[in-house]
């Protein structure tokens, strides 16, 4: 925990972005690439090398990274339908994996691509057996074929029959926003398309994640306006390492026409192990809104400065009420367990089981 607040990382991957995992080899090299382009702004030690990063990552390395190396007490994984790759990017096997072995640190969501129609459905129906997932993630970008398509979460053919799906499931569900995959159009990755979309099924609550990296004033707009929209802070975080005024403006954007109200649907998450948890999580401990930023940021709604409580909210509580998790229940789980009784001035050196495996690779 990070002091006593419980924290609760809402996205983690594995990913296997080694190049005999690239189905589609132009796509998947771009999007690697780019992915690690952005992860790799990280000061030392946080970053890594491409030939460190640039491999299959496993599950306990993330693990590892999570409960070991930083004071994250609980994720959720999300395996991909990126097909450009072999496996999705990371696959549904490598979630499988997570919520098996570590049953009180992990849970998952569900992933599929809705352009496969009955396929995405049935493939759906199938994860839900095999994950019991909160929610599921979808992708705007369909690499179905070797060429790239991209679709609408407003489209009644394409994306209302699996979100009618999801909601049978009692699923959240989650749609990746903001960040495009290569050279592919950025239509599919705006968010006009989420107003109809939160509007024609106001029972299910939508997930926007990478709020913020792109289109603030559109975000903050649709959280002011639609109760079912959350906001997952996936990526957006990196900015506290790296660039942490663009942060505090990016979180003023989204807090800009709803003010204080948006609060309790903002999702913590580092994108882990894209990048490391916790040089993220010590500086959102230490983070507070510039004055100068506040008198000067144009919000129609008051914006107060960010409380322990804000924070105590975000790390972990919103979470736990978008799906009406225990958070009692969740800390009892941890006990006794392999990551149990972990001294936060004690942690793991970063990436040590990461070097280890690349260098056993090599």
């Amino acid at each position: 925990m990070l002091d006593d607040i419980f924290v609760i990382d809402s996205v983690s991957h594995a990913y296997d972005v080694s190049p005999s995992n690239y189905r589609v080899v132009d796509a998947a090299t771009a999007i690697s690439h780019m992915v690690y382009g952005m992860v790799s702004t990280a000061p030392a030690p946080y970053a890594l090398p491409p030939e460190s990063w640039l491999r299959n990552w496993t599950t306990a390395e993330v693990a590892d990274m999570l409960f070991r190396q930083s004071v994250t007490d609980f994720s959720v994984f999300h395996p991909t339908p990126i097909n450009a790759y072999y496996d999705g990017m990371t696959s549904v096997e490598k979630a499988a994996e997570a919520v098996t072995r570590w049953p009180t640190r992990f849970r998952a969501y569900a992933t599929v691509d809705p352009l496969q129609g009955q396929a995405a459905i049935d493939e759906l129906d199938r994860q839900v057996e095999l994950l019991n997932p909160l929610g599921v993630k979808f992708y705007p970008s369909s690499w179905t074929t070797r060429h790239h398509r991209g679709w609408r979460m407003d489209d009644p053919e394409v994306a209302y029959p699996v979100i009618e799906r999801a909601r049978e499931h009692g699923l959240v569900v989650a749609v990746h926003k903001a960040i495009p995959f290569g050279s592919v159009p950025m239509n599919p990755y705006k968010i006009d398309d989420l107003d109809t979309v939160a509007a024609t099924f106001p029972d299910v609550n939508f997930e926007i994640v990478h709020g913020g990296l792109a289109f603030i004033e559109e975000t903050g707009w649709l959280a002011a306006r639609f109760p079912n929209v959350w906001i997952n802070l996936e990526g957006t975080t990196m900015l506290l390492h790296t660039r942490p005024r663009l942060f505090a403006e990016v979180m003023l954007g989204l807090c800009k026409y709803g003010g204080a109200t948006v609060i309790p649907r903002l999702l913590w998450s580092s994108g882990c192990m894209a990048y490391h948890p916790r040089p993220l999580l010590e500086g959102f401990a230490a983070f507070e809104y510039p004055e100068d930023m506040m008198a000067d940021s144009g919000s129609l709604a008051p914006v107060p400065q960010l409380t322990r409580e804000d924070k105590r909210a975000i790390l972990g509580e919103n979470y736990c009420r978008l799906h009406n998790l225990d958070i009692e229940q969740l800390k009892a789980g941890l006990a006794g367990d392999e990551f149990s009784g972990q001294d936060p001035a004690r942690l793991d050196e970063p990436f040590v089981s990461a070097s280890h495996v690349a260098g056993a690779s090599a």
